[in-house]
């Protein structure tokens, strides 16, 4: 009981020293398309953001400057740290025999490399993330034959094991059940709680509303502040245009907007994810009321920790 104690207060501790990641006047273009310009923001320990725009909007662009994976053409990104982790969208190779509990312990070799011999620690934090994901049944199962919840729920556990300081996670919910999206938010929450930095994509009013604030992207910054504050018509007007519905019919909760958009990610832009607004045919309306997130056929997303 005493080391269990010990061990909660070192992860607080640890969360507590965590920096500020500020980027300023951040600009990424690619041949003539520009996917951000001068974007300049901070994201302070012990809390999460949401990120919202459409798609081309410049959200996967920016977390992947921050994760690394992409160079910006110009602008800055400062406080860092390295033990982060980023869960993209692109699928692992599913083909792979490897079980669920194998894919979770890739979130401890970070720490101990490729072939260190995992210890007491390792499974420990194993298995408390495992836990808060509700996936340490599914160790022994193959990992291809779990369902998309049940996968993304074992990538999202496999980046906690590591213990990051920032975690950044692109549309973790979208196309889940509806359990899977809960337990996800659930744990987004509680994680930032612990002095770490959680950035979520998103193109749900609820999933934004998990967060302690919100910043809308159309390329640039649009604006950035509470959920309160940006989660108004005219403020998402501002992101989403005319894919920003008012008035409709049958709408069951308190405000009188939807947000229409697609989830054909295309990756036009050397895999960055900007379709520009485009559409792909597919039409989901992100209702704006509590506990509906919408059903989407996307697909799951694959983690990448640093």
């Amino acid at each position: 009981m005493i080391e269990v104690v010990a061990d909660d207060m070192l992860r607080i501790y640890r969360c507590s020293m965590v920096s500020a990641v500020e980027v300023t006047d951040l600009t990424v273009k690619f041949d003539a398309v520009t996917a951000l310009e001068g974007v300049t923001h901070s994201f302070e320990p012990g809390t999460a953001t949401a990120v919202m725009g459409v798609n081309g909007s410049g959200k996967t662009t920016m977390l992947e400057c921050l994760a690394g994976l992409q160079k910006p053409t110009s602008g800055t990104v400062r406080g860092m740290s390295e033990n982060l982790a980023y869960v993209c969208q692109h699928l692992p190779a599913f083909w792979m025999p490897i079980t669920a509990g194998e894919v979770l312990a890739m979130g401890r070799f970070g720490k101990r490399g490729l072939l260190g011999r995992l210890r007491g620690e390792d499974r420990s934090a194993m298995h408390r993330a495992g836990e808060q994901l509700d996936v340490n049944q599914f160790t022994n199962r193959s990992f291809g034959d779990l369902s998309g919840g049940q996968q993304q729920r074992v990538r999202i556990a496999q980046v906690l094991a590591g213990e990051p300081d920032l975690l950044m996670l692109d549309e973790p919910v979208t196309g889940l059940d509806i359990p899977s999206q809960e337990r996800i938010l659930e744990v987004i929450e509680d994680y930032s709680s612990r002095g770490a930095i959680v950035i979520i994509t998103t193109h749900h009013l609820d999933e934004a509303r998990h967060c302690d604030s919100v910043m809308l992207l159309a390329n640039r910054l649009v604006a950035a502040g509470t959920p309160d504050e940006m989660l108004t018509e005219e403020r998402l007007r501002q992101a989403f245009g005319d894919r920003l519905l008012g008035d409709h019919a049958d709408h069951d909760h308190d405000q009188g907007f939807i947000v229409l958009d697609d989830h054909g990610h295309g990756h036009d832009h050397h895999g960055t994810g900007h379709s520009h607004g485009h559409s792909h045919g597919h039409d989901h309306r992100h209702r704006d009321h509590s506990h509906d997130h919408g059903h989407h056929g996307h697909q799951d997303h694959g983690p990448h920790a640093h």
